[in-house]
Parts: structure tokens; sequence; C-alpha cells
């Protein structure tokens, strides 16, 4: 799921990452907003407020959401950087540290804002790092395709590729366009889903920001499972090469 690139990659491997990271977003959506009343999982918002600020020339309004939108840009940056520079070592999966990264920032956030050790500003440039981390690796590790902190784009494809399935001539591969299809969905349906079950927590259950504790878990969950499926892959593998070669022998 995490390890796979270029051409081993495959649709189911997309689907469950898709699944995983965009109910984490979903989460983080909808804590951060109820928390401190701020879009935590994109920047679109956050620029059109900034500039306005800055046609109205209350510069220094407009410095907090210029903050925001360079904690996400930060984080996306410090995912590359971190993989490009675990990718040249090759000494681990080298998604691993942003993954853990982000696991690590929403469980501070939640543990510190027990004892007020945060601002709202600054929970906001936490919690947007964090997303711009995942926005970055997961980019770099579905090639692209997969986008799970904000839907404007997604909603965006999803309408271009219901247009296609109306054009068998110009669009003859509909398999193709029907998997994409379904993984767009999915990536919405579970974005809206962990913001439910975010805001159930949230509110009803009244656990405020320590609902991002499940957003943490299920990476480090997830990233937990892939690495020890991965080694019993190699096991099962190498039983199978030495009993191969005992019977050749």
């Amino acid at each position: 799921m995490f390890r796979h690139q270029g051409k081993s990659r495959t649709l189911q491997h997309n689907l469950r990452i898709a699944i995983i990271l965009s109910f984490v977003a979903g989460i983080v959506n909808v804590t951060g907003f109820l928390s401190i009343k701020q879009l935590t999982t994109n920047v679109t918002g956050h620029f059109a407020l900034f500039i306005n600020d800055v046609s109205n020339l209350e510069f220094w309004k407009g410095t907090i959401y210029f903050l925001y939108i360079f904690s996400f840009l930060l984080g996306s940056f410090s995912s590359g950087f971190l993989i490009e520079k675990i990718r040249e070592t090759k000494r681990l999966n080298v998604f691993v540290l942003p993954i853990l990264i982000e696991s690590l920032i929403l469980m501070a956030i939640a543990v510190l804002s027990n004892f007020n050790y945060l601002y709202p500003d600054l929970i906001a440039c936490m919690l947007l790092f964090a997303m711009g981390l995942q926005n970055s690796y997961v980019t770099k590790i579905s090639n692209a395709i997969v986008r799970t902190t904000h839907l404007t784009g997604l909603f965006t494809d999803l309408g271009i590729e219901l247009s296609q399935l109306f054009f068998p001539k110009s669009h003859p591969n509909r398999e193709k366009i029907k998997a994409t299809i379904r993984l767009r969905v999915y990536i919405i349906s579970f974005f809206f889903l962990g913001g439910l079950i975010g805001g159930f927590l949230y509110l009803r259950m009244g656990l405020q920001l320590n609902t991002l504790i499940l957003g943490a878990l299920i990476l480090l969950i997830s990233l937990f499972y892939d690495d020890l499926r991965f080694r019993v892959i190699l096991a099962r593998r190498k039983y199978d090469q030495q009993k191969q070669k005992r019977t050749a022998e």
C-alpha cells in the first residue's frame, strides 16, 4: 500500500491508501473547523482572505493567512525533501518518516490542547503543516492519482470522467474510466465519513481536539500493518524459493 510505486502499483493499492488517508483528512477537516473555525486541510479559502486583506491595505491582518498558506507549503516541502533524502540512503521505506511526523503532530495537538498550551492560530498552522505532509506523500506514492486533503479537484475530475462515459467513441477505455471514477467516489465517501465520525466524537462524545488521536492511530496502525504484510510476503517468497531449491536437489 505504502511501498509499491511506479508500474508495480495497482488500483487496489490506490484504493486502500485513498480510504485511509481521506478518512483521516475528513477527521482533521471537521475537528479543526469545530475547534478553531478555520479550514485546516486546504489553503484555497485562506488565499482568498489573504488577497482580500492585502487589497484593503490591511497587511498585518493578512499575515496570519499567509502563515496558514506557508505552513501547508512547508509541510509539502518537508515531506518531499524527506522522501528524496531517504530514497538516496535506501535505509527504509521512504514514506515512513512523513507519516510518523504527521501522526506525532496530530497526537501533540490533542495532548497539548488539554493543558491549554496551544493558541488557535498555532493549531491551524500545525494542522495545515500535517495536511501538507499528507498531500505531498500521497501524491508521490500514487503518482498524482490520489489526492485526499481537499475535494475541489476531485469533484472536477469526477465530473469530467462521468461525462466521458457518454462518449464511448471518443473514450473507448470505459473500464479504466470506471475504475478511476470508483477511486474518486471512495475518496469523497471516506472524507465525508471521516468528517461525520470526527464531528460525532468532537461534539457528542466531548473529545474535542482529542478526536485527532483517532486519526493518528489509524495512520500508525496502517503503517504497522503495511510493514507486517510486506515482511510476511518476503518470508513466504523466501520459503517458497528454498522449497523449490530443495525439490530441485
